[in-house]
C-alpha cells in the first residue's frame, strides 16, 4: 500500500515569487499601498489648500503691483513686477535695521530660551514624580498664556510711571528719576526678549524633559562613578542622546522667533513709532496697513515667508533623519 505525501504549503518566499512572477498582484497591491496616505491625507491637504495655500498666492500677486487705496476702490490691477522687491532689497531699512532686529533676536532668543528650558528640564528631572507633576503644570501655565496677555504684562512691569522695575529701583536708590525702557533699541528688545523666553522656555523643558527620562540611569552612574562630573556627564551622554530632539526644539523655536509679531507690535513704540526697533513683520504690517502700501507689504511678506520656508525645509529633513536613527 503505497502512501501518497501531501504537497508541503508554499512559503512566504515561494508565494513572494510567485506573485513577482505573475506580476500583477503585486502592482496593484503596492498600487494600493501608495495611494493609501495620499487619501487619508487628502481631506486635510484640500483644507489647507484652501485656507493658507489661496490666500499666499493673493499676497504674491499683490507684490507684484502698487497696490493701494486706489486699487482697493477701483478693483483696478497696477503691475510693476518685480519693483516691490526690488525696493524692499535696496532699502537701507532691511540691512540696517530690520533684518539685524529680526535675525540678532532670533539667534539670541533661541539660545536663551533652549538654555532656559534645558536647565529646568534638567531640574525637573531630579524631582520625585509627585514634584515633577505640580511644577510642570506650573510653568505650562506661561506656555498656555496668549501672547497679547504675556506682552501687555511684560509692558506694566517696565511702564515709566508705574511700572513694578522702575518703582524697585527708585526704591533701592539705584536711579532718582524713572525711565522710559521702551525708547532705546536695546533695552526694548532686551523686554521682549524675557516675554518671548517666558512663553517659549516650557515648551523646551518639557520636550527635553520627556528626552532625559529615556536616558540609561546606568550609564551615568557608570560615568559618575569614572569621576565625571554633571558637566561633563551632560556633554557626553546625555547632549549626543538627545541630540535629535535638541535639533528639532531649536529650529522650531528659530521658527517662532523670527516671525515674532505681537511681542513687538504691542510694545510701546514697536507699532512703527519707534523706527530702530522694526523687524520684519511688523515692517511689513506697518508698511501694508499705515502706509497704505499693500503692495510693498506683501512684498516683505513673501520675503519672510521664504525665509520661513527656508527653516522649515531643515526641520523637516531632520525629523528624516531622526527617523533614520
Amino acid at each position: 500500500m503505497s502512501m501518497v505525501q501531501a504537497p508541503l504549503p508554499a512559503t512566504k518566499a515561494e508565494s513572494t515569487s510567485a506573485s513577482v512572477a505573475g506580476g500583477r498582484p503585486r502592482k496593484r497591491g503596492l498600487s494600493l499601498l501608495t495611494a493609501r496616505p495620499w487619501l487619508l491625507l487628502a481631506p486635510g491637504l484640500v483644507i489647507l489648500a484652501v485656507l493658507m495655500l489661496w490666500p499666499l498666492i493673493q499676497v504674491f500677486i499683490f507684490s507684484l503691483q502698487d497696490y493701494g487705496l486706489r486699487e482697493i476702490n477701483t478693483g483696478e490691477s497696477n503691475w510693476i513686477g518685480i519693483d516691490n522687491y526690488v525696493e524692499a532689497l535696496t532699502n537701507p531699512t532691511l540691512w540696517t535695521v530690520v533684518l539685524p532686529n529680526t535675525v540678532g533676536f532670533a539667534a539670541v532668543a533661541v539660545f536663551v530660551t533652549v538654555a532656559v528650558g534645558t536647565l529646568v528640564a534638567l531640574l525637573l528631572a531630579k524631582l520625585g514624580p509627585v514634584w515633577r507633576t505640580i511644577v510642570s503644570s506650573c510653568i505650562m501655565v506661561a506656555w498656555a498664556m496668549p501672547a497679547v496677555t504675556g506682552t501687555y504684562v511684560w509692558t506694566f512691569i517696565f511702564d515709566a510711571d508705574r511700572g513694578i522695575f522702575n518703582t524697585v529701583l527708585q526704591d533701592l536708590g539705584l536711579m532718582d528719576d524713572p525711565v522710559n525702557w521702551f525708547t532705546n533699541q536695546w533695552s526694548f528688545y532686551a523686554i521682549v526678549l524675557l516675554n518671548v523666553v517666558h512663553h517659549g522656555f516650557p515648551f523646551v523643558a518639557i520636550t527635553v524633559l520627556a528626552g532625559l527620562l529615556g536616558v540609561s540611569k546606568e550609564m551615568l552612574e557608570a560615568a559618575a562613578l569614572d569621576g565625571a562630573n554633571a558637566w561633563m556627564r551632560f556633554w557626553k551622554i546625555i547632549f549626543p542622546t538627545l541630540k535629535p530632539v535638541f535639533s528639532v526644539v531649536i529650529i522650531l523655536s528659530t521658527i517662532w522667533d523670527f516671525k515674532v509679531f505681537a511681542q513687538v507690535y504691542l510694545m510701546p513704540g514697536g507699532g512703527g513709532g519707534n523706527r530702530s526697533v522694526l523687524n520684519l513683520g511688523v515692517w511689513s504690517y506697518v508698511e501694508s496697513f499705515g502706509q497704505n502700501r499693500y503692495g510693498f507689504g506683501a512684498a516683505l511678506a513673501v520675503l519672510l515667508t521664504l525665509v520661513l520656508i527656508g527653516i522649515t525645509i531643515v526641520y523637516i529633513r531632520s525629523l528624516m533623519k531622526e527617523d533614520e536613527l
